[in-house]
């Protein structure tokens, strides 16, 4: 019953906003304020998708000889839109959204999590979805803790429905028996048929239950957030070995909601309460104002990254005040740039002038080689 039941909800929320509009257009406005607003710009993409199996796309970027180019590759990766409740932070946080997707035009567009927040997620899942339609760039999203309330729970499958049907998501369910839902992997491809970068996406769940500490033989007193789980850490693994079998050794990053432990090694408390480097790792950019939102538990994913040597950037959302950059033991551990309004920010927390947020975007510049680099940018480019 599942999908069909899906498809009438699916297409049944399509027709409500496509009606829902028409009534708004007749009111003058008046009415259907549920809608989006931001009416952003076209950007387009010369990206084309090359094959798809059940949890990997394959894609490249073309030039104007209509060959796989191997130039530069340009990813905006953002998080924790926080689309919810106030209408007017919801547009503006799409409003900046789009106006760095129309000033960088990036090759691909990465949300790591915490983006549909309202009351009203099914349908805005699906406005979400046309509002990145509009833009006509490649776009995927993997789930952050609020919008998950269980790994396998109805609304979560259904919201992840709603959007990889658009012609430009990439988003994908994945292997059914991994944990959650949304575990895929995008290759880029260059045109010798190696694989320019791997990008992992995974669904760092929620909170924690005593179900998932017996299963992993983790302590019964964890508390608080959810940990990447033995069968994601194992997915991980097999893909790369996979992937390498058949083309070659490769540069891979890794995208999720919750950051890994790991994180809490780049900066410590000082005595005057202000957050320090540990000087156990190198830090290119940014800081850190709240504590880091990992779990209590250390599942292994970041042993496994050494172990398989492939990944050289693992990025996180979920603590939206912090935005450093820093390399440790040779692995990149980036804070995605928090691009959301309905939340918690400098301006609430710490009394600044939003001229000063860390709202806004963070840029990863590939190469033909795999070698990548970081820049950040800032929404109040734009105030």
């Amino acid at each position: 019953m599942r999908p069909i039941t899906t498809f009438v909800r699916h297409n049944g929320i399509k027709a409500l906003i496509g009606a829902e509009k028409c009534v708004k257009t007749v009111s003058g406005g008046k009415l259907c304020n549920n809608l989006f607003d931001c009416k952003p710009k076209y950007v387009g993409s010369s990206v084309r998708v090359l094959k798809e199996t059940e949890d990997m796309t394959y894609i490249a970027k073309y030039g104007a000889d209509g060959k796989i180019s191997d130039g530069r590759f340009k990813i905006l990766v953002t998080t924790d839109l926080h689309l919810w409740d106030e209408k007017p932070l919801i547009e503006k946080s799409l409003e900046m959204l789009a106006r760095h997707i129309a000033a960088e035009k990036p090759d691909l567009v990465l949300f790591t999590g915490d983006v549909i927040l309202t009351d009203f997620q099914q349908i805005d899942s699906v406005q979400f979805a046309q509002f990145m339609e509009k833009i006509g760039v490649y776009w995927a999203i993997c789930f952050g803790n609020h919008e998950a309330r269980d790994e396998k729970e109805y609304h979560k499958y259904f919201m992840l429905k709603n959007i990889v049907g658009f012609p430009h998501c990439l988003s994908k369910f994945g292997d059914e028996k991994l944990f959650g839902y949304g575990n895929f992997a995008i290759n880029i491809m260059n045109s010798d048929n190696t694989i320019r970068q791997s990008i992992f996406m995974f669904d760092s769940g929620r909170d924690v239950y005593m179900k998932y500490l017996v299963r992993h033989d983790a302590p019964r007193t964890i508390k608080g957030y959810d940990f990447l789980k033995k069968n994601q850490i194992d997915w991980y693994k097999n893909s790369i070995r996979k992937l390498e079998a058949e083309h070659g050794k490769f540069k891979s990053m890794m995208m999720m909601h919750i950051p890994l432990c790991e994180y809490q090694e780049v900066m410590e408390l000082d005595e005057n309460g202000n957050y320090v480097p540990t000087g156990k790792a190198e830090i290119l950019y940014g800081g850190m104002y709240e504590s880091v939102g990992c779990s209590q538990f250390n599942s292994g994913m970041f042993d496994a990254v050494l172990e398989m040597g492939s990944t050289q950037a693992i990025f996180a959302g979920h603590d939206h005040i912090n935005d450093f950059c820093a390399k440790y033991k040779g692995v990149y551990l980036v804070y995605a740039q928090c691009n959301g309004y309905n939340t918690y920010t400098m301006g609430s927390n710490y009394g600044w002038d939003e001229k000063d947020w860390m709202q806004g975007v963070t840029m990863v510049d590939l190469q033909a080689d795999g070698s990548i680099s970081f820049r950040q940018k800032f929404n109040r480019d734009y105030l």
